[in-house]
This record gives structure tokens, C-alpha cells and sequence, in this order.
């Protein structure tokens, strides 16, 4: 269509995008719901890519507490990462929406390797191409991988899908007075520590001039608007 705004997409996830209403586990019908948002985009052209977390399976900083390994911790994160990108596959495909899992940890029986060239061979293709396993590496957020993986697969734009439509000064849900931004600069982002995605991350996008917008994933409409070049969430960038 040539009214998109962007025509090439890296939507992150977190977790808890898929989490039962107790915030844990994976629920079928949680996992309905997005695929039906990604559908509903790759249907108006957009090539789609997804990094998805795993705070609903595995919190690394629990591992901690308990003085598990920090590498440990973070590779067992990174597997939960997969879990729920097979779920997210599953529900794609019931959908008639052909979908790749690909890892950056190696398990060739439920995921392809991660090879940049064929990740983007499948954008090409009009697949939707799920990226699981972080980076690979320890000590490296979900946050940092979409930042990585966003630049290497050409994406225009990073979108964080958060259930708040944007970023505010403080928590809406505490405070009533919270005032939301329209725009942020990277440098904003980082000074204000307004937790948009962590500072590694972030400061990944701002060295390469990659924008990020902070959304509604559960609003409807948001979405496919944004792609579309309205005013929807919170623009970080220069």
C-alpha cells in the first residue's frame, strides 16, 4: 500500500503479552489476540518480525535472589524465549499466516538458526518470522536483541507493545496527573529513566537513528493506525 508509513516492522513483546490473567503461563487465548494484530498489519504489506521475552515463563533476576548463576539465569530466560515464540507460531499459523521460528541458541528440531540473510529472505516472501533465544548471549535483554536484530533485518521502526498508549513522566495507572509524551529523544529517554527499553538498547537505536514507538498493543486500532502515519503512543527518536 502506498500510504504506509512503514513498510518494514521489528514488534517486541514481552512476555507477558501471553501470560494468563495470574501473569503466568501461556494463554491460548492471549496468544489469539496478537496474532490476530499481526494478521491484521501483514494483510496492508508490512513485513513483520517479532522478538518476544519471557516474563511469564522465567525472570532471571529471581535465579538471582536465590544465588543461581547470572549466565545461567540468562540462557534459561533465553529458552523460555523460544516457548513462547512456538505459541506465538502456532496461533499465527491457525490463522492461515505463514510463520518461521528462528533461534539464536540452536535447536534444530523446533526452530531454524538465526542467519540474518534468511530471516530477511522470509520478510521478503511475506512471512512472518518470530526471532527467538535473545542474542544468544548472556547478560543481553530481549530489549537489547530487538534493537540488534531490528538493524540487521533493514526495520524502519522498533515497536514496543506495551498495554499503556505511550510513555508517560509517571505511572497513569498511580497517578491521574501522569502527562504522556508524544515525543522523546533517545538522550530524554535515558536521562528521565523512563524505562521505555533498557539503556543498551536504546542507546543501539539512538547510534543508528532507529526510531522506536511506544504503543497499545490490546488497543484495536493502534497498530494498524501507526503503520498507517497517524499519531498513535510515543515516538523516540532524534
Amino acid at each position: 500500500m502506498g500510504n504506509l508509513k512503514y513498510h518494514r516492522i521489528l514488534l517486541k513483546l514481552g512476555g507477558e503479552a501471553l501470560a494468563s490473567p495470574d501473569k503466568f503461563g501461556i494463554d491460548p487465548h492471549q496468544a489469539i489476540n496478537i496474532a490476530k494484530r499481526v494478521r491484521e498489519v501483514r494483510e496492508l504489506g508490512v513485513d513483520v518480525a517479532i522478538v518476544i521475552g519471557a516474563g511469564n515463563l522465567w525472570r532471571g533476576r529471581a535465579g538471582l535472589e536465590m544465588g543461581m548463576d547470572r549466565a545461567t539465569a540468562d540462557y534459561m530466560g533465553m529458552l523460555a524465549t523460544v516457548m513462547n515464540a512456538l505459541a506465538l507460531m502456532d496461533s499465527l499459523e491457525s490463522m492461515d499466516v505463514v510463520t518461521r521460528v528462528q533461534s539464536a541458541i540452536e535447536m534444530r528440531s523446533v526452530a531454524e538458526p538465526y542467519i540474518r540473510r534468511r530471516a530477511i529472505r522470509h520478510l521478503e516472501k511475506g512471512r512472518v518470522v518470530i526471532l527467538g533465544g535473545g542474542t544468544g548471549n548472556p547478560y543481553f535483554s530481549t530489549d537489547t536483541a530487538a534493537a540488534l536484530r531490528a538493524m540487521e533485518i533493514g526495520a524502519e521502526v522498533l515497536i514496543k507493545a506495551t498495554k499503556v498508549d505511550g510513555v508517560y513522566d509517571s505511572d497513569p495507572k498511580l497517578n491521574p496527573n501522569a502527562v504522556k509524551f508524544e515525543h522523546l529523544t533517545y538522550i530524554e529517554t535515558i536521562n528521565r529513566r523512563l524505562e521505555v527499553m533498557d539503556s543498551t538498547a536504546i542507546t543501539l537505536c539512538m547510534e543508528h537513528k532507529l526510531p522506536i514507538l511506544v504503543l497499545d498493543l490490546w488497543d484495536e486500532n493502534a497498530l494498524r493506525n501507526a503503520l498507517l502515519g497517524e499519531t498513535v503512543g510515543t515516538i523516540v527518536s532524534d
